[in-house]
């Protein structure tokens, strides 16, 4: 089949370099526009357009895919369908209407849980076992589509978000490549979704990313490993934001014991940083003032000087 591919970060580079090597034909790629990045603020190609000129395939970069011109440009390639990661735009039905097999997306969870997007940090955050990836045909509803095939990934109890996209990234590849296979040969029906087991994952904010001290220290481990790398968890200490990187849910036991801590409390020793929460102390990884690297809790501790009884806020 012709096949347009649309994506824009990193984790769409592994299903565009499996399509590129399939039997299909990579005839376009449809990306976000060129976006001001790094301390110079200068334009930057997304991952994407930047792989695809190197497959020497051409790229459309409308601002909105309701452009007329950009949809006169997709006719033009003639696609059969469209395969779709992370593209980063809603689609309106006159695009959907243009490829005679839809707008296949594959989407980083099992649907109908976590339709929307962020479904791998929901994944995390709602303390899942397992998630995965699934292709469907996209409709005008939010990843309401009849879903083609799945694939499971156990989530670690050490993975930040984007630890397991990256693993799904590659394991959907795959996935994505056997359903354009199927659609080609007929073999496949796409089945709707269930109305049960319906969940939604919205994009996680900032505010959704500050660490509350009180809450279990299960919970706390589960928000900054599903805030790590974006859009980072953080806390405040002395009115200044610190980034914070995964903790330590069993630190090792002092000798003296260590007394309980208040939540929020910090606790210094030479060589660890403890923090209190809602049910017991936590070792800190690494943290990232403001304006600073990141480097590890008791290297910061000992440049800031912590006070006896200090807390994160």
């Amino acid at each position: 089949m012709r096949v347009v591919f649309a994506g824009t970060p990193h984790v769409a580079l592994p299903s565009l370099h499996a399509i590129a090597d399939s039997a299909h034909e990579l005839v376009g790629v449809v990306t976000r526009p060129d976006a001001r990045a790094g301390r110079g603020r200068t334009l930057q190609p997304s991952p994407v357009k930047a792989a695809a000129l190197d497959l020497g395939v051409p790229v459309l970069t409308p601002t909105h895919p309701r452009e007329p011109d950009f949809q006169d440009a997709l006719r033009a390639l003639a696609p059969d369908v469209c395969a779709v990661v992370a593209y980063g735009a809603l689609l309106p039905d006159s695009a959907l209407q243009i490829p005679p097999h839809g707008w296949i997306n594959l989407h980083f969870s099992v649907l109908p849980a976590w339709r929307g997007a962020a479904p791998v940090q929901h994944a995390i955050l709602a303390g899942d076992e397992v998630t995965g990836a699934s292709t469907f045909r996209i409709e005008t509803g939010l990843d309401t589509g009849p879903v083609y095939g799945t694939m499971t990934e156990r989530i670690l109890p050490t993975d930040t978000s984007g630890h397991l996209l990256d693993r799904l990234a590659v394991a959907g590849a795959p996935l994505l490549v056997a359903t354009l296979d199927a659609i080609a040969d007929g073999s496949v029906v796409p089945v709707p979704q269930p109305a049960d087991g319906v969940t939604h994952a919205p994009k996680i904010g900032t505010e959704d990313a500050r660490v509350r001290w009180g809450d279990p220290d299960f919970a706390i481990d589960r928000r900054i490993r599903a805030c790590t790398p974006a859009p980072g968890a953080w806390t405040t200490h002395r009115a200044t934001r610190l980034r914070l990187g995964p903790i330590d849910l069993a630190p090792a036991q002092s000798d003296p014991p260590m007394p309980p801590l208040a939540p929020g409390e910090l606790s210094v020793t030479k060589r660890e940083v403890f923090v209190g929460t809602g049910t017991g102390p936590v070792r800190l990884g690494t943290v990232q003032p403001v304006g600073k690297r990141e480097m590890p809790a008791a290297d910061w501790a000992r440049g800031v000087r912590i006070d006896p009884g200090e807390i994160l806020e």
